[in-house]
C-alpha cells in the first residue's frame, strides 16, 4: 500500500486486537474516515464486513479495492486488466508536464508510461471494482517509484534512488467476501454521513492537525480524478486544495466537528484513534466520549513519521530547522455497551 503519514500500519494489530476484543463474535465496523484502508482491509481479513468511507477520490478508490471488490469475482478480470495496461506505449502528457517536469515527483520515464497506462484506463469503461483495483496498481506502482520523503508538498533535490527504477504494475492484495455479508466503501463528508451510519462498532481515524491529505497527497487525487486541474505553487498542488477545506485540520472547527460525529452515528461501541501530537487533548476526547458511556483508553508510544524526523528544509533542500521529538504517543479511545478487557491490546 501508498507510503502514508497517519498511516496505522504499525498498529494494525493493535486497532484489530481492541475491535475484536469489543466484537469477540464479529459484526459489521464502519470506518469513516478510511484513507490509505488499511484499517478496512485488515479487518475484512479478520472476517469483519466492513464499510469504508472516506471524502478524497483517492482513498475512496483504495477501499473500493481493498474493502469492496472481492477476490472471487474480480481478479482473474484484474489480472487481465493489468496485462493489458503493461503493453501500453510511454506517451508523456499532462501528468509527465506537471508532476515530472515542472515538478519532480517522478522521472519523466516514468511519467509517460503513467499518462499513457492512466489514458488507457479511463479508456476501458470498467466496473467501479475493476477500475478501482487497475487504479490502486497504478497508484502504488508510482508510489514505489516516487522521488518525496512520502508527503508531495515537496520533492527531493536530487533523485531518489528508487525514482529511477521503471515503473511495475502488481496485483493488489484483494481479499475474499466475508460471509456475513458485502463490504462496502463510500466517499462522502463524515459530519454529513454520520447520522446514517449504523453499524455495531464505528472506528474514527480523522485528521487531527493542520495537515491537510488532500494537500499532502495532491498528486494521487489528481491520478485517480484525471481532470487535469489548474496547479499552482512550487509543488504544483490541484488548485481545489486552497478551496476544499475539512473542518479536522482547524484548531477551532475541529471539536464541534468531532462532536458532531460522536454523536450522530449509530452505533453501541465507538473507537477513536487520536495522537498527542494533534489539536485535541486526551482529557478532551475523554471528555467529548463520555456522553456515550465509559472509556477506555490505549496508550502506545510511536516513532514519528520519517518527515518529521528528517527535519526541516528550505525549497533548496537546505536544513534550516531542528527537529523536536523523534517519539508520539497513539491513543485509542474505547467505548463500549459491555465492559470489556483490553489490557492486552496495548
Amino acid at each position: 500500500m501508498i507510503k502514508y503519514i497517519g498511516s496505522k500500519r504499525a498498529l494494525l494489530a493493535e486497532i484489530v486486537r481492541a475491535i475484536s476484543g469489543v466484537l469477540p463474535e464479529g459484526g459489521t465496523v464502519c470506518d469513516l474516515f478510511s484513507g490509505s484502508a488499511r484499517v478496512g482491509h485488515a479487518l475484512k481479513r479478520q472476517g469483519f464486513r466492513v464499510w469504508s468511507n472516506d471524502h478524497n477520490a483517492y482513498a475512496h478508490v483504495l477501499a473500493t479495492a481493498y474493502v469492496q471488490a472481492d477476490r472471487e469475482r474480480w481478479q482473474e478480470k484484474a489480472e487481465a486488466v493489468l496485462a493489458e495496461l503493461r503493453t501500453v506505449t510511454p506517451d508523456a502528457g499532462w501528468f509527465t508536464r506537471t508532476f515530472c517536469e515542472d515538478a519532480r515527483y517522478f522521472t519523466p520515464q516514468n511519467g509517460a508510461v503513467i499518462d499513457a497506462m492512466r489514458d488507457r484506463i479511463a479508456a476501458m469503461g470498467l466496473e467501479p471494482e475493476l477500475e478501482a483495483v487497475a487504479l490502486v496498481s497504478l497508484m502504488e506502482a508510482a508510489d514505489r517509484v516516487d522521488s518525496t520523503a512520502g508527503l508531495q508538498m515537496a520533492y527531493m533535490k536530487s533523485w531518489a534512488a528508487r525514482a529511477l527504477k521503471p515503473l511495475e504494475l502488481r496485483m493488489p492484495d484483494i481479499l475474499p467476501g466475508v460471509a456475513s455479508g458485502p463490504c462496502k466503501a463510500t466517499r462522502a463528508d463524515a459530519v454529513e454521513l454520520a447520522p446514517q451510519v449504523e453499524a455495531d462498532l464505528v472506528y474514527l481515524d480523522p485528521p487531527y492537525n493542520q495537515h491537510s491529505y488532500l494537500g499532502n497527497y495532491h498528486c494521487w487525487e489528481s491520478l485517480v480524478l484525471w481532470d487535469r486541474p489548474e496547479t499552482y505553487g512550487i509543488a504544483n498542488k490541484r488548485i481545489d486544495v486552497r478551496t476544499r477545506k475539512s473542518a479536522f485540520n482547524s484548531r477551532p472547527g475541529i471539536a464541534p466537528a468531532l462532536q458532531a460525529v460522536i454523536e450522530g452515528v449509530k452505533a453501541p461501541n465507538l473507537i477513536v484513534s487520536f495522537n498527542d501530537e494533534g489539536y485535541l487533548g486526551r482529557d478532551q476526547l475523554v471528555a467529548m466520549l463520555s456522553g456515550r458511556g465509559e472509556v477506555q483508553v490505549i496508550e502506545i508510544a510511536r516513532p514519528r513519521y520519517v518527515g518529521a524526523r528528517i527535519g526541516i528544509h528550505n525549497l533548496k533542500g537546505e536544513k534550516v530547522g531542528a527537529v523536536g521529538r523523534l517519539r508520539n504517543v497513539e491513543y485509542l479511545f474505547v467505548v463500549s455497551e459491555r465492559p470489556v478487557s483490553l489490557a492486552d491490546a496495548a
